[in-house]
C-alpha cells in the first residue's frame, strides 16, 4: 500500500490558499504486471510496465484503460502536491498549457510553493523532474480555454517513455469540457532546476560555511559490484538472526501464568492442555498462559530479528527473565536502554 498523509499547520505561509483538499493531491507510481519475488528473478533491477498518476493509466500495447481525470472550474486558482510514490522511475512532470511557479507570494498561473515540506521563493517552471520520495507543491490558475488538457509524468532511466496512446498520462479537464481525450501538444522549455529554489526563510545552512568545514565531515562513495549495491566498498550483509524455541512446564505454584514477551510476538506451537505440537499454522501473540497441568509443556518460537534486551514475565506474579538479541551490539550499548514495546 502507498498513501499520502498531509498534516496541516495551522501557522502554515500558505493555510489561506484554496482550491487544497484530497482532489488536488496527484501521486505518480509505477506499476509491475509481476509481483516482486517473479520480477527479481528474471532482471537484477525490474523494469517497471506502467505509469499511475493517482492510480491510474495505461501500457504499451495495452487496452484504452480509464485515465485519472482532475477536474477544474475555469479561472479558480488550486493548491496541488505531486507526491511521487514509485519504486524505481523518476518522472518529468508537466501540463500541457499550463505553467508551474515553486512557491508562493504572489498569485501565479502556476507556481510550486513547497519542496519535501519547505517552503520556497516563488518559481516559475512548466516541468518538474521528480524522484521517488520528493513532494512538491504548486499553485495552477485555471486560466486556459474550457478543454482538456494532458498531465504527463515521462519515466526515466527506467520504464516505457513517451505518451504514444495516453501512457504516462492523465488528463485535466475544465468543467463543462467535452469529456474525451486531450489532443494538446506537450511544450515544455523551462524545467525545473534545483538549485534555483531557496527556502521562503532565506535560512542559511548550518555550520561554518566552506567544503570539509562542518563538525563531521563524511563522504559516501555508493558502487554496485554487479550483484549488491555498496557503500564505501562495503556491502550489506544480513546478519543471522536464528529461531529461538521456550519450551515452559506448567506445575508451579500459583498456575496458570501468563508469561508476557516484550519485543516480539511468538509462534505458539504447543499450547496448555494439548500434548500435540503446530508447525504449520500457530497463532502468533505475545501473551500465552503456561496452564496448571503438570503435563503441561507450552512451547514458544520466535525470530531473534529486533536487537535489544527483551524481558519474559508473568503478568500477575512478577517473577521474569531477560532476554538479550544481538549481544555483541547491546552490550556496546548504554545501559539505560529500555525495551520500546509494553504491555498495555
Amino acid at each position: 500500500m502507498r498513501l499520502v498523509l498531509i498534516s496541516f499547520l495551522a501557522v502554515s505561509a500558505y493555510w489561506a490558499l484554496s482550491g487544497d483538499t484530497e482532489t488536488t493531491i496527484i501521486t505518480l507510481a509505477d506499476w509491475y504486471h509481476l509481483v516482486a519475488p517473479q520480477e527479481v528473478i528474471e532482471e537484477v533491477i525490474p523494469t517497471s510496465d506502467a505509469t499511475l498518476i493517482n492510480g491510474l493509466g495505461r501500457y504499451a500495447r495495452g487496452p484504452t484503460s480509464a485515465l485519472a481525470v482532475i477536474s477544474v472550474i475555469a479561472n479558480k486558482r488550486y493548491r496541488f502536491r505531486l507526491v511521487s510514490i514509485s519504486c524505481d522511475p523518476n518522472f518529468t512532470f508537466s501540463i500541457d498549457g499550463h505553467a508551474m511557479i515553486t512557491d508562493y507570494i504572489s498569485y501565479h498561473i502556476q507556481t510550486i510553493i513547497e519542496a519535501d515540506g519547505v517552503n520556497t521563493q516563488p518559481l516559475v517552471v512548466d516541468s518538474i523532474q521528480i524522484f521517488s520520495g520528493q513532494r512538491y507543491s504548486f499553485i495552477l490558475t485555471a486560466d486556459q480555454a474550457i478543454d482538456n488538457y494532458w498531465i504527463r509524468a515521462n519515466p526515466g532511466p527506467t520504464g516505457t517513455s513517451g505518451f504514444d496512446g495516453g501512457i504516462n498520462s492523465a488528463i485535466l479537464r475544465y468543467v463543462n469540457a467535452t469529456v474525451e481525450d486531450p489532443i494538446t501538444n506537450n511544450t515544455s522549455s523551462n524545467p525545473l532546476v534545483e538549485t534555483n529554489l531557496v527556502p521562503l526563510d532565506g535560512a542559511s545552512a548550518p555550520g561554518v560555511a566552506g567544503v570539509g568545514l562542518a563538525d563531521v565531515n563524511i563522504n559516501l562513495d555508493f558502487g554496485f559490484n554487479g550483484a549488491q549495491f555498496t557503500v564505501n566498498d562495503v556491502a550489506w550483509v544480513t546478519p543471522t538472526v536464528p529461531v529461538i524455541e521456550i519450551s515452559m512446564p506448567s506445575g508451579s505454584a500459583g498456575s496458570p501464568h501468563p508469561l508476557h514477551l516484550h519485543g516480539h510476538t511468538f509462534s505458539v506451537v504447543r499450547s496448555a492442555g494439548y500434548s500435540s505440537y503446530n508447525y504449520d499454522n500457530p497463532i502468533r501473540r505475545d501473551v500465552v498462559s503456561t496452564g496448571s497441568d503438570t503435563t503441561d509443556n507450552v512451547t514458544i518460537r520466535f525470530t531473534t530479528d529486533n536487537s535489544g534486551r527483551w524481558i519474559l514475565h508473568c503478568v500477575t506474579r512478577g517473577f521474569a527473565v531477560v532476554m538479550v538479541e544481538d549481544v555483541d551490539t547491546v552490550e556496546n550499548s548504554t545501559a539505560s536502554s529500555k525495551p520500546l514495546v509494553f504491555l498495555a
